[in-house]
């Protein structure tokens, strides 16, 4: 059965082929052996183009040429200016719902084919623990993203999206439930994180401290606060390492300290970027790299992650931003692979601080919690005074907490899926303001203030018609 799977179908089926087949010679070859499924895993080009939820940010601004005139046309501008009464439903799809789905059947191509091979049993479990925890990612990034933010209260009954456990082109499942599928992640990773390598054999396998990570923010997500901690302290005993951005800002920048380029960021866990426009992730930073002017002034004046990487003056970001907008924007050229290796989409480890920061701060331990925000900051700020004090109530705590993620994870989907879940809790919902245009504001364009409520329909991006097409059990979970 497995020695009749012909490679170069498996090719049709995934975006990027070319970029990963020098594992195994081109053409129509057999893959029969554990080592060759193994080697599928693999895939350094794992991306997501994120034009349908981006812009649905209080991080986020754009370049206003950009958006003014296509306010029901684009979906940028649709979601910069919080366009309810545009259709989404209609406008050419991108390729984020069909990436996650093409990296979900690879998995499941291993999962249901990997017994039947020749190879060793202990290459096959490691193969099969590895598929799981890339399937359980990539669910995660479809539910956080096509449905509503897991809510207790809710989750059993709102729709979320669909389960696929099998590799199967023809099928038309019909959609689980939010709950339902959070269910099923954890049962992936819960099977799986003990059973990954601490050091596999490159970095694109996904080793255990990014499988516990991982796992620390599914539990995270899901309001498990206690096993948040247990899964975030076992990620951080296996990779505990942030890079000191004293060190490159002592160094001249990133042009001259060039320790953490490519691969060799010891923070970065998993290599999954943003992609969009024709290119990767430095091409996307170019057109989505425009932090808002909200965001600017959160970052305080010896924060070296504003410092090194964000500019609002210079020729170089003239095509790409306006002036005087009081925003800034991330400069690609800064930080080009040959340079240093960011990681947008994703995880690090100082995310797993913040992870733990939080777990403690939802179970009271403050003191605790300001403690891995100060590690974390000690790394980012320059001078003496970077501690944080520790706040008098959870609010305050998971207040700061929540800013300095806006800080750290920037970009990819990290501040969308925090609004939506922070917006489930009546204390940390948020009604986001925009002021637009700044700088070209005429007759034609006048300055308007635009605004997205916290219960909004935006926040859930609607399936691509081209997947609801071949599916009819995919139903919006919005009334659009």
């Amino acid at each position: 059965m497995v020695g009749a799977i012909l490679f170069t179908v498996h090719c049709s089926l995934f975006t990027a082929c070319d970029d990963y087949i020098d594992i195994t010679p081109k053409g129509s070859i057999t893959v029969d052996s554990t080592a060759q499924y193994y080697e599928l895993i693999v895939n350094p080009m794992r991306s997501y183009y994120p034009s349908s939820f981006i812009m649905l940010s209080d991080n986020q601004w754009a370049k206003e040429s950009d958006i003014l005139g296509y306010e029901s046309q684009s979906m940028d501008a649709i979601n910069f200016t919080f366009n309810e009464k545009a259709d989404r439903t209609i406008l050419p799809d991108n390729n984020l719902y069909e990436n996650m789905y093409n990296f979900i059947m690879r998995s499941n191509l291993i999962l249901d084919n990997i017994d039947e091979t020749t190879g060793s049993q202990t290459l096959k479990t490691l193969a099969k623990a590895e598929a799981r925890t890339f399937r359980a990612f990539d669910h995660f990034l479809a539910v956080n993203t096509f449905a509503k933010a897991y809510d207790p209260a809710t989750a059993a009954t709102d729709g979320g999206v669909c389960i696929m456990e099998h590799y199967d082109l023809e099928a038309t499942p019909v959609k689980s439930t939010v709950a339902e599928v959070y269910d099923f992640i954890i049962k992936d990773l819960e099977e799986s994180v003990d059973q990954l390598q601490e050091k596999p054999v490159n970095i694109y396998h996904p080793n255990k401290a990014f499988g516990y990570a991982l796992l620390s923010k599914v539990y995270l997500f899901h309001r498990d606060w206690e096993k948040a901690k247990v899964a975030a302290e076992t990620s951080l005993r296996l990779n505990s390492a942030l890079v000191d951005y004293n060190v490159i800002n002592d160094a001249g920048g990133t042009a001259r300290n060039k320790d953490y380029a490519k691969e060799n960021n010891p923070e970065v866990l998993s290599y999954h970027w943003m992609s969009g426009w024709g290119g990767g992730e430095q091409v996307a930073l170019y057109h989505y790299g425009i932090i808002s002017p909200e965001l600017k002034q959160l970052f305080e004046d010896n924060d070296l992650r504003y410092k090194l990487f964000l500019r609002d003056t210079g020729t170089s970001i003239a095509s790409w931003f306006d002036y005087g907008s009081g925003a800034a924007i991330w400069t690609p050229v800064i930080t080009n692979l040959d340079r240093f290796t960011y990681m947008t989409v994703g995880l690090r480890t100082a995310e797993v601080y913040l992870i733990l920061a939080e777990a403690n701060a939802r179970l009271n331990q403050l003191g605790q919690a300001a403690d891995y925000v100060n590690q974390l900051r000690a790394k980012r700020l320059s001078g003496k005074n970077t501690a944080i004090e520790t706040p008098a109530t959870q609010k305050a705590m998971m207040d700061q907490i929540i800013q300095e993620r806006r800080k750290e994870l920037l970009y990819g989907f990290s501040r969308f899926f925090d609004l939506k879940r922070f917006n489930t809790e009546p204390e940390y919902q948020k009604t986001i303001t925009r002021v637009f245009p700044v700088v070209n504001v005429s007759e034609t364009y006048p300055q308007k203030t635009y605004t997205l409520q916290p219960n909004s329909r935006m926040y859930i991006i609607p399936f691509p018609h081209s997947a609801r097409d071949k599916n009819p059990n995919l139903t919006l979970n919005t009334d659009e």
